[in-house]
């Protein structure tokens, strides 16, 4: 646990972490009523929620680099500001186009999660280290939940507005804080921003995430979609070239090839492809009619309540996961997070007849998240030189974002493939996709498997030899900053 001169830094990095987390998920079941209210058309509004994924997925490993660069508490401000500026841009909207603009500034806060590890690696003893990133994860993973849980009151109370206004309150004296009281940390990378690897990282998370996220508008077998995915490939292509090629890279090659590195990647892309698609499809399966065959014809607030057991045992375990890292290993951890998860999709797919099948499994699958999250934080954390830990967290962030697009569109062509003459799926649609997270999240766990044993976050010495070779090699010059632990 932080000690009593790290509390206040914990708490602002948690603030606006869980904020940025809960803002992911706030808006999703207010669609509807932001159609309504601003009167767009359904494909519209979507954009709401793709402008928000793509400009996060964008920035996040961007402003991770930026801050081992010049400073992660400047930029931890400067992404502060940023969010709510676009959580007052949001509020005041007058139309879709301008909440669309809002919701891409408000994604450049996905910068907030690996700014945070990173200065809690910085500024954090080392014996704080292991259970405050957990303890972060924890509220990260939370956030979202709260946001499916929050969203339905908020709107029903108030209006679809407040959903942005109350944020813009807690993220401006956050920032206030963080400005006064977060040390700025010591450890600084050498070098300087790639910009044509930033280029090129955006192009190709573009290319890849907005034809899975529009496919089933635009038709997986359009033109756009096709055109994308190639493109995709070739800017990943063009993208790894440039970033081998480089003397600072923006994402050091070496270091994303680390056994524990690319390992627990892996597992974040299988295991965010269950949870995303979770998060998107449970409330809308409890929200359809019985009349369907199936479902229970909840309200958004009755459908948020139903994953509030999710939501406490994912910050529960996620706490908890840092007093049993010590003793089990964060590897365990995630094995055992991802085979909940398995767990809970496969009660799903089984029984989800009774509304109580339905909130025990999202307990159930609320736990497994809880464990994952930390323990691939820590993973990550743990795996990697202190000058690349912005970089390697944000990228896992982004690698655990594209698996949750990718679950998540497959789960909508399983879901939505055969319909009813009301319009409604067919309960067999949504069987089928829990069978398939299960599927998704049984591989994560197996590639959990094969993350190198490590106790209490620390490096063995093998990790640590090739952490430093990547480092040196990528960059000859680089000092570690006095004062740094690895």
């Amino acid at each position: 646990m932080p000690t009593k001169s790290t509390r206040l830094t914990f708490a602002v990095l948690a603030t606006g972490a869980g904020v940025f987390s809960m803002l992911q998920s706030l808006i999703a079941p207010a669609l509807p009523t932001v159609q309504h209210a601003l009167n767009t058309s359904q494909s519209t509004v979507t954009w709401v929620m793709t402008a928000y994924l793509l400009s996060a997925s964008v920035f996040t490993p961007i402003l991770g680099r930026v801050g081992d660069l010049i400073g992660k508490k400047r930029t931890l401000v400067a992404v502060l500001v940023t969010v709510t500026l676009g959580c007052l841009l949001a509020a005041l909207a007058p139309n879709i186009g301008v909440l669309i603009v809002a919701r891409v500034v408000q994604g450049i806060g996905g910068a907030l999660f690996p700014l945070s590890f990173g200065i809690i690696r910085d500024e954090f003893t080392a014996a704080e280290v292991g259970p405050s990133i957990s303890n972060l994860s924890a509220v990260i993973a939370a956030g979202g939940g709260v946001g499916l849980v929050a969203a339905g009151p908020i709107v029903s109370a108030l209006d679809y507005r407040w959903l942005f206004w109350l944020p813009v309150g807690v993220v401006a004296v956050t920032t206030l804080i963080a400005l006064r009281y977060v040390p700025e940390s010591p450890s600084r990378a050498e070098g300087r921003v790639s910009w044509l690897g930033a280029v090129l990282l955006s192009g190709w998370l573009v290319a890849l995430l907005l034809p899975l996220s529009q496919a089933g508008q635009w038709g997986w077998g359009s033109a756009r979609v096709i055109g994308l995915f190639a493109a995709a490939v070739l800017l990943f292509a063009l993208w790894l070239l440039a970033e081998a090629r480089s003397r600072t890279p923006l994402i050091d090659l070496r270091v994303m090839r680390l056994p524990a590195v690319w390992t627990t990647n892996t597992a974040a892309l299988l295991f965010g492809a269950g949870m995303y698609a979770i998060w998107s499809f449970l409330p809308g399966f409890v929200q359809t009619p019985s009349s369907a065959g199936y479902g229970f014809g909840a309200s958004v607030t009755a459908a948020g309540l139903l994953m509030l057991p999710m939501l406490l045992a994912m910050f529960c375990s996620g706490v908890l996961s840092g007093r049993l890292e010590p003793v089990l290993g964060a590897k365990k951890l995630l094995t055992t997070g991802a085979a909940l998860g398995a767990v809970a999709c496969a009660f799903l797919a089984l029984w989800h007849d009774q509304q109580w099948q339905v909130a025990f499994a999202a307990g159930i699958f609320g736990l497994g998240i809880g464990l994952a999250f930390a323990s691939m934080a820590n993973l990550i954390v743990g795996s990697v030189p202190p000058e690349q830990t912005g970089a390697a967290t944000g990228m896992n962030a982004n690698i655990r974002t594209i698996g949750g697009s990718i679950g998540a569109a497959v789960t909508s062509v399983l879901v939505t493939g055969r319909l009813q003459s009301s319009g409604l799926p067919y309960g067999s649609g949504y069987t089928h996709g829990f069978t398939l997270l299960a599927l998704l999240c049984l591989a994560a766990a197996l590639a959990a498997l094969l993350v190198p044993v490590q106790r209490a976050g620390r490096l063995s010495a093998s990790a640590r030899a090739e952490a430093h070779s990547a480092r040196t090699e990528t960059e000859p010059e680089a000092a570690v900053a006095p004062g740094t632990r690895s």
